[in-house]
């Protein structure tokens, strides 16, 4: 599988001598040099890749290069050395005219700052780019009034921004940004103004319409509870490096730094890992009983620890015994040491 985003050896390097630098450092950054010498790096070294329809959140506390790493690639800000492929094209490569339109096929907006046109209701705010982008106005009022119902917000098209909820604005920046249909969806801490009820609200909402639309989306966000409830994979930033790559279930099993084991160690590993993580193959003496291999530890973990016989599990889908799992795996999972 082609992926839909690759990145290879990215850099992002602030201040007039940052190509020079680079270039004699043949690639090995140390920001505290880099520091000394004027310059703060932004992104160190980023290879990885995004495959369709699958959720990469990029995480990391502020200064982390997080939001820069999702501005290189939406060429928001160039970045100093390195590749960045968007289908298979190099989008460092592009000219401003090639980039603009890329920009309308094919990507989607979404940051804290809403910036919706205080001036233009809902559903104009919603139609306005589809307007920009040369659709008709009665089509473009039509998708928007699509777009309405999908994060909805029906009954409050009329509505002007200062007469919405700061989760009501979120819904509209989030609808005008799906209203071009992008197939690449950048979103830079869109819910982190919101308050903790609306922003557990908006990230189910999220969650459904990730399930409806299947796009390919990069989430920048600090918090990890957020990080863990929405991604596919998680990339972990520290000082513009990536520490760690990985599903949710492998970074708390498995953090690869000291970093990254300080931000899982306080994490509830009933509420993020499934079965399916921690399972051990399929055994011929398991008894009757069995769990789904997609299930949260925390809804079957009573059922496993109050037998002492070794459970089966089961793929959902097929209803094949796919592996097994006992009291004492769970044990030491949920209690035991690392």
């Amino acid at each position: 599988m082609t992926p839909v985003i690759d990145c290879s050896s990215v850099y992002k390097i602030f201040g007039n001598n940052a190509s020079k630098l680079l270039k004699e450092s043949g690639g090995k950054v140390d920001s505290k040099i880099f520091q000394e010498a004027g310059c703060i790096v932004g992104v160190n070294n980023a290879t990885f890749s995004v495959n369709k329809g699958e959720m990469l959140v990029v995480m990391g506390l502020s200064g982390s290069g997080k939001s820069t790493l999702l501005r290189c690639i939406s060429r928001l800000t160039d970045a100093t050395s390195g590749k960045i492929l968007i289908d298979g094209e190099d989008i460092c490569l592009m000219n401003n005219k090639q980039l603009i339109e890329l920009r309308r096929e094919k990507m989607g907006m979404v940051f804290q700052n809403f910036a919706l046109l205080p001036h233009k209701t809902v559903i104009e705010n919603i139609a306005f780019p589809l307007i920009i982008k040369g659709t008709s106005l009665d089509n473009s009022m039509y998708k928007a009034r699509e777009m309405v119902e999908l994060v909805g917000l029906k009954g409050r098209e009329n509505y002007f921004p200062r007469e919405l909820s700061g989760g009501q604005q979120q819904r509209v920046g989030i609808a005008r940004s799906l209203a071009v249909e992008p197939d690449i969806w950048f979103l830079d801490e869109p819910f982190s103004a919101l308050d903790p009820l609306i922003r557990k609200e908006m990230q189910d909402e999220f969650l459904r319409l990730q399930s409806v639309l299947n796009k390919t989306i990069m989430f920048v966000t600090h918090d990890f509870d957020e990080a863990l409830r929405l991604a596919d994979r998680i990339a972990i930033m520290k000082d513009g490096i990536i520490e760690q790559l990985d599903t949710p279930a492998k970074i708390v099993l498995n953090p690869a730094t000291e970093y990254v084991k300080k931000f899982t160690q306080d994490v509830p590993r009933e509420k993020v890992l499934r079965v399916n993580a921690i399972m051990d193959g399929p055994v011929q003496n398991a008894g009757s009983n069995s769990i789904s291999s997609d299930a949260l530890l925390e809804s079957v973990a009573e059922k496993i620890l109050n037998t002492q016989e070794i459970l089966s599990v089961k793929d959902p889908k097929t209803n094949q015994v796919v592996g097994s799992i006992n009291q004492s795996k769970v044990i030491k999972i949920l209690f035991g040491a690392d």
